[in-house]
């Protein structure tokens, strides 16, 4: 299944073009490679995604086509959430 679409199913992010649009911002990466909206995920996939000021870790589960609102968190597993470091600035 392609990222973006299981971003979008898993309900992680909302829409499909915003997953899209975060993926080519190389703001994912899955298992330690930048990941473009196109690429293939499959269970045990691990993804690592900066949403604005925090970084998610998560693994996958499964894939399905179709999930109810209820279930979509069963298709993944949330490993690590951390506050994204700033980097030091020198003046």
């Amino acid at each position: 299944m392609r990222l973006d679409k299981f971003l979008k199913i898993s309900r992680l992010i909302k829409r499909r073009t915003l997953a899209k649009e975060v993926a080519d911002q190389g703001r994912i990466t899955v298992n330690g490679h930048t990941a473009k909206a196109s690429t293939t995920v499959k269970p045990e996939d691990e993804l690592v995604i900066k949403f604005g000021q925090k970084l998610v870790t998560l693994t996958i589960n499964s894939l399905r086509e179709n999930v109810k609102k209820d279930e979509a968190a069963s298709l993944y597993t949330i490993l690590n959430e951390e506050p994204v470091k700033k980097e030091p600035t020198d003046f």
